[in-house]
């Protein structure tokens, strides 16, 4: 008899007979006339009929070669982790990340579509990624988000097995009850300051209560640790660097403090970047008893942690210390471009050939050529100053 079919051709099979969009995976129907996000009945669990299709499943057939290695770089670097930028908006005008006026947005024809968007993330599980993360802009700001971590959630059967997410935390606390209940596995909350006013002037928001409560509210929900991500910048929050360890020694969090990074429009100088290394020596100092964690290969932080301390602290160099060798990372842009290299500016359309009739086939071999072009560190650029000259997007286009 037949194989039967993949999810995939599944998937394909049902936007044939019923056009639907992404909430016809995740019971509870659309979103309200007004957009507001999906309710938690209706993305806690996935419809039967999209429990049938990953019941469907079947043996992956795309060709003799194995799927694996198209995710494998000329370094020998296999690449199981996909980031996946949901939107190019954002509720915050973060000056390390946009101007203040913001940043020219995608035409929203041009942006994926939500089939498509799961037809990719499938099509990568398919190939070997086992980890998954949405990011933006800012995934809150998209009003199907628990429909889509729903979706997302049907992918398990096929190897799947993390979704997380990178938040600015601000409508985090009234959405994450059913995010949780929809599959969401990890998060992580960008906060860069402990103090309002200085909030206000990073963020042009005054939104820190806010966030705050999104920490309480993930720490409730079991999100331990917790992980913050802290971009630490000379003159402006460098000082706040105990503030935060004190919280991680209280807490079970995980405070990740990021070397700053050169974008187009966030106004980056080496004279505002604090190497971890001197960030690291001055803690351990004023706070003695810092010990370094194991952690997996492909982790792009340093952690570490004192005796008796709830959470860790960590250190990531991108800048002076780059950890490309053990780069495992693919991104897809909001608007179906693969980028194989945060700091490249060359990427491939995805979006483009899917919507002139590629197979997944050719999709993969696309990935693969791109991947085949990957260099060993940084896009092949010798320096920041370098990577700051380098034509890119701003990272709100580019995904966290």
């Amino acid at each position: 008899s037949a194989a039967p079919p993949t999810r995939v051709a599944a998937l394909r099979q049902l936007v044939a007979e019923e056009s639907p969009n992404l909430f016809a995976f995740a019971g509870g129907g659309g979103p309200s006339a007004g957009g507001a996000a999906t309710s938690s009945s209706g993305a806690a669990a996935l419809s039967e009929r999209a429990v049938a299709l990953a019941a469907a499943a079947g043996p992956v057939e795309l060709d003799a070669a194995p799927l694996a290695a198209s995710l494998d770089d000329r370094y020998g670097r296999r690449h199981t982790y996909l980031r996946i930028s949901l939107t190019e908006r954002c509720s915050l005008r973060c000056t390390y990340c946009m101007p203040a006026d913001g940043v020219s947005l995608t035409d929203a024809r041009r942006l994926l579509s939500a089939e498509e968007l799961l037809r990719l993330a499938a099509l990568f599980v398919r190939a070997g990624v086992d980890k998954i993360r949405l990011t933006g802009g800012e995934p809150t700001v998209r009003p199907d988000l628990a429909a889509v971590v729903g979706a997302l959630d049907g992918l398990r059967p096929l190897g799947l097995r993390q979704i997380a997410m990178t938040t600015n935390g601000v409508a985090l606390s009234r959405l994450l009850p059913s995010l949780h209940a929809a599959g969401l596995d990890k998060l992580n909350l960008s906060l860069d300051t402990l103090q309002r006013g200085r909030f206000l002037e990073l963020t042009r928001r005054d939104a820190l209560p806010k966030v705050l409560r999104a920490v309480d509210a993930a720490l409730a929900l079991g999100y331990t640790p917790l992980k913050l991500n802290c971009v630490v910048m000379r003159g402006v929050n460098e000082h706040e660097v105990d503030a935060f360890a004190a919280l991680a020694r209280a807490r079970p969090i995980d405070v990740r403090f990021i070397e700053f990074m050169p974008f187009d429009d966030n106004d980056w100088s080496d004279s505002k970047l604090v190497p971890s290394a001197e960030l690291l020596a001055a803690l351990s100092q004023r706070q003695p008893g810092l010990r370094r964690l194991r952690t997996d290969a492909h982790d792009v932080a340093r952690t570490y942690s004192w005796p008796g301390a709830e959470g860790s602290v960590s250190f990531i160099s991108s800048m002076t210390e780059p950890f490309c060798g053990g780069c495992n990372r693919l991104r897809l842009t909001a608007d179906g471009s693969l980028k194989v290299c945060l700091f490249g500016g060359s990427e491939i359309s995805l979006r483009d050939a899917m919507r002139e009739g590629a197979s997944d086939a050719q999709l993969l071999s696309l990935v693969s050529s791109a991947l085949g072009r990957k260099h060993a560190r940084h896009a092949g650029l010798a320096s920041p100053h370098d990577i700051a000259r380098t034509k890119n997007r701003p990272m709100t286009t580019i995904g966290g």
